[in-house]
């Protein structure tokens, strides 16, 4: 299987067809992930077909495409596949599916919504500029009206508001509350940086109250946004910048947390396969997931217990990019550690993944994939809500009425953090 973006047959369409057969061919005699998501459902679907007879050299070649662009990337079906490498199969579903995307956009370009959509920090620099009149503005219709027709956003989809203050500008302002020690450093996330700076704050408060030293290296989009349009070099021209900053400190033995699950998956996996450096593979090996990080700390009989206050009752999703990296359920142990706290698990998608769930062709779909979790979270009859991801939260808020806080906000809470 070429899965090396160096290679000269990662970027031909005939082999990418072939190699898109004979991994559907494998599907259709397993079928593991026949409930998984809508590319699957589509896939089994055409395979079924009398004219087709589960022959996947006879799927029709728009069939192939549907099936590309239902893929919204959870990576859930890498961990369900028992036909991973090394065996001999060496199936790897998400990323010829990304393949399939890359090649699409060499041949045919990348699409105007693609590129919008795949800029966050450009449109998260323009959002906080303007804010809160921009926040305002993705409420008012006919705005909405006149993205859904020029960028593609569906127009009732909820988008996230704009801070006024960008995370980076209250970090560098701020008086530090730990220095010298350990040091940690700190992938914010766009999200974070853009639209929710108050679970950075968090997340620097919880690990300065265990010891560390915060540093906010100098970083770029993940790159993941790029990858969803298809464009290979816009996703490695931000991976570069990143690796830039983030190496030097990784090679200095410095951990790198990431309160993101999206873009903490990038770093520990895309980045040393896209990129392929030594730099790429020293990032990934010492970064974490902030909540991942911190059970390492308990783990190690080093992160502070005393907690002040309960907090309930919580229901907590776990997301697609957390569950894929096969870490376990780190962010529901750490909720658990707080005296008297019950968390409850729900290990359904949200269907949002990125921009998938944002696009006007997809948002009726990502709405019905979201309501399975959607009726647990219903059921569950919760004090709170929590998730890593921010557009989980996004999701859920819209299906819900009320935004879900990420799980180091309620670690906060728990020390008697005061917001900042």
């Amino acid at each position: 299987m070429t899965l090396d973006i160096r290679a000269s047959g990662f970027w031909d369409q005939a082999a990418l067809e072939r190699e898109e057969r004979r991994i559907f061919d494998i599907c259709t005699g397993c079928r593991r992930c026949f409930n998984l998501c809508p590319s699957f459902a589509h896939l089994f679907a055409g395979l079924d077909q009398e004219a087709v007879d589960g022959e996947a050299e006879r799927l029709p070649t728009g069939d192939l495409r549907r099936v590309e662009e239902l893929c919204y990337q959870c990576k859930l079906c890498f961990n369900h596949c028992p036909y991973t490498p090394p065996h001999r199969f060496d199936l790897d579903f998400p990323r010829v599916m990304l393949r399939a995307r890359a090649v699409r956009a060499r041949r045919e370009g990348v699409t105007r919504q693609d590129r919008l959509l795949g800029d966050p920090d450009r449109l998260g620099r323009l959002g906080t500029l303007t804010a809160p009149l921009s926040t305002w503005a993705n409420t008012f219709r006919p705005h909405r009206l006149f993205l859904e027709r020029v960028v593609g956003i569906h127009r009732d989809r909820q988008l996230p508001p704009f801070a006024r203050e960008p995370f980076s500008r209250w970090f560098a302002r701020r008086r530090s509350g730990a220095t010298g020690g350990e040091r940690v450093a700190l992938f914010a996330t766009c999200s974070v940086e853009y639209h929710d700076p108050a679970v950075g704050k968090a997340a620097v408060a919880v690990l300065e109250r265990n010891g560390l030293a915060v540093e906010l290296p100098p970083q770029r989009c993940c790159g993941m946004p790029w990858l969803d349009g298809g464009d290979i070099d816009a996703a490695l021209a931000k991976m570069e910048a990143n690796l830039r900053s983030l190496a030097p400190l990784a090679e200095a033995g410095v951990d790198i947390v990431v309160p993101g699950p999206t873009c903490s998956y990038v770093l520990k996996q895309e980045y040393p396969w896209l990129h392929g450096s030594p730099e790429a593979r020293v990032v990934a090996a010492r970064t974490f997931d902030l909540m991942e990080y911190l059970m390492r700390r308990h783990e190690a009989g080093r992160l502070d217990m005393a907690f002040q206050a309960g907090i309930g009752r919580i229901a907590y999703q776990i997301p697609c990019h957390l569950r894929a990296q096969n870490i376990g359920f780190k962010s529901r142990d750490a909720l658990a550690l707080i005296p008297g706290a019950r968390v409850g698990l729900v290990e359904r998608c949200s269907g949002m993944d990125g921009t998938w769930g944002m696009k006007r062709e997809f948002y009726g779909l990502s709405l019905r994939v979201a309501e399975p979790l959607l009726r647990e979270l219903r059921e569950a009859r919760a004090d709170q809500i929590a998730t890593d991801c921010p557009l989980s939260a996004l999701q859920i808020a819209q299906g819900l009425g009320s935004r879900p806080l990420h799980p180091v906000q309620l670690l906060a809470r728990a020390y008697g953090i005061e917001e900042a």
